[in-house]
């Protein structure tokens, strides 16, 4: 079985991937495999190189990401020029990942992907899981974590899907607003409900 994990900006799907692999659940990580992709080697980074020049890579030979959100930002053919070379790369090595654990011998993979509706992967899963709070949690966690003001937590919230959005399409919804200790126990039961074993 392969369950894609999701949710929101502040809302713990961290805090869960975390409690998944303390259960022995192998996972995918789409962030982790977004920097592996453009690690010095990497076909990835040759294609950036090409694209948008010397001046995006640092002495080191690693990507300048601040370079390269600077060249994006507001340029949208200079977003598509790196989407188009990013999520390829980033699809290839998740479902190779996926495949490597499967070969293994694992009974259930995790794929850890923020932006799972926005980037339209929902037939990468069998299950669905959303880790969602209130918008009020939410705020009050993005302000704490990342010292946002109110006014630059609630543009990174509205800049994603609404939460209510993705919670209707998930097969299970976790409700991250009170303890660690409640988390666990809706997690247990929604992989218990699932028949889900690493």
């Amino acid at each position: 079985m392969i369950i894609g994990l999701t949710g929101s900006i502040a809302s713990g799907k961290s805090t869960v991937s975390g409690m998944l692999e303390a259960r022995g659940f192998p996972i995918v990580d789409a962030d982790r495999v977004a920097r592996l992709v453009v690690e010095p080697g990497q076909p990835a980074l040759e294609r950036v190189r090409q694209a948008f020049g010397e001046e995006v890579i640092l002495e080191d030979g690693t990507m300048d990401r601040a370079a390269v959100g600077e060249r994006i930002f507001n340029d949208p053919a200079e977003r598509k020029k790196l989407n188009d070379i990013m999520h390829p790369a980033i699809r290839q090595e998740m479902l190779r990942q996926r495949d490597g654990h499967f070969d293994r011998g694992a009974k259930t993979v995790v794929m850890d992907i923020p932006l799972l509706f926005e980037s339209r992967l929902q037939h990468y899963a069998d299950k669905i899981l959303v880790v969602s709070v209130t918008e009020e949690t939410q705020l009050k966690r993005l302000m704490e974590r990342d010292g946002f003001s109110e006014k630059e937590a609630r543009a990174r919230i509205t800049s994603q899907l609404p939460i209510s959005e993705k919670e209707r399409g998930a097969d299970a919804v976790i409700y991250n607003n009170g303890t660690i200790e409640e988390t666990e126990e809706q997690l247990d039961r929604i992989l218990e409900s699932w028949n889900a074993f690493p």
